[in-house]
């Protein structure tokens, strides 16, 4: 807590350093031309600009690197404040249950529901160790990354069953829609992406969550996966920050939804190693936030699946166009 009233008191004092050396070289740059313009001096003239024109771009680039580094070092405490606080609340809960059942006996339905409760801050507790050791083995994941021709339906699908099962909601929460179609990745990247997206989804829907996937084709060899919620929607001053490491908005002191603000870090990361992009927008209807993922890929004609007896045996046909495709 005390690291980041540090930064953020800190952050005053350079911006207010610099501005105010910013604006004394002015006036001196402004009195030095001045003054030598009259006298006629221009070969000092030249040289003196020159110099005061390299300080006030020196300057310029302080304050820059400055204030990056002093939001990085407020993203960190805010990264450490979440973390903590994801740790403590189930560790406290856990222990609060383990002392009731240690106390007295309970009975049948009374204990199942404390084991259930248990099993639920055990689950979070996995989750955010999961996230870490996502974040810690990036870029060995990124370096590795094996291409291959995936079902993407299959692969929603499944994403959906782990996101849901998560956030303990019914499996007809998420609705996956779209053709056939496969998209040239990394299985396990496309599995951390969408598992991410979706439960982000589910986790900041609205009081009755509604997660709606559609998969289409775009452009030449291109898929594009739309993962809509209908929450609160992301502003648009935040669309580009909500990707960067650390980067949870508001005050983690007065949050109420659960999170470490690395999911969608990781999501980025993963989809630009595979060639892709991703981006999120308002819906155009209702409330609620689309993020879109665009992917190397292609759709499988209906008449191709047929032929070939079935999705996966489609797929597997499809495989070496697509790979010449990419």
């Amino acid at each position: 807590m005390a690291v980041r009233v540090r930064s953020r008191r800190g952050i005053r004092l350079p911006v207010t350093l610099s501005v105010l050396l910013i604006t004394v070289n002015v006036i001196l740059m402004i009195c030095w031309i001045v003054l030598l313009a009259r006298a006629g001096s221009w070969s000092m003239l030249t040289i003196g600009t020159l110099l005061f024109a390299f300080v006030l771009v020196g300057l310029a680039v302080y304050l820059y690197v400055t204030i990056r580094e002093i939001q990085l070092n407020q993203r960190q405490a805010n990264f450490v404040d979440s973390v903590t606080h994801e740790l403590k609340s189930p560790l406290a809960s856990l222990k609060l249950y383990l002392e009731t059942l240690q106390i007295r006996p309970l009975e049948g339905d009374r204990r199942a529901s404390i084991y259930d409760s248990m099993l639920q801050d055990v689950e979070r507790l996995q989750h955010l160790i999961d996230q870490l050791l996502e974040i810690g083995r990036l870029d060995a994941i990124a370096t590795d990354l094996q291409p291959e021709d995936v079902n993407i339906e299959d692969l929603l699908n499944r994403c959906a069953e782990e996101a849901t099962l998560h956030q303990r909601v019914r499996r007809e929460v998420v609705a996956v829609r779209g053709p056939v179609a496969v998209v040239r990745g990394s299985r396990l990247a496309l599995e951390m992406v969408f598992r991410n997206l979706i439960d982000n989804a589910i986790k900041y829907g609205g009081e009755k969550p509604r997660v709606e996937i559609d998969v289409t084709s775009y452009g030449n060899n291109q898929i594009l996966v739309q993962v809509a919620d209908n929450g609160a929607g992301v502003p648009p001053e935040l669309r580009k920050r909500i990707f960067g490491l650390f980067f949870r908005g508001g005050n983690e002191l007065k949050r109420t939804t659960k999170g470490t603000g690395l999911g969608l870090y990781i999501v980025q990361t993963l989809v630009q190693k595979m060639k892709g992009w991703v981006g999120v927008h308002d819906r155009r209807t209702g409330t609620g936030a689309v993020f879109e993922v665009l992917l190397p890929g292609q759709v499988i004609p209906k008449l191709a699946i047929s032929a070939a007896g079935g999705a996966e045996a489609a797929v597997q046909e499809a495989a070496p166009a697509s790979q010449q495709a990419s």
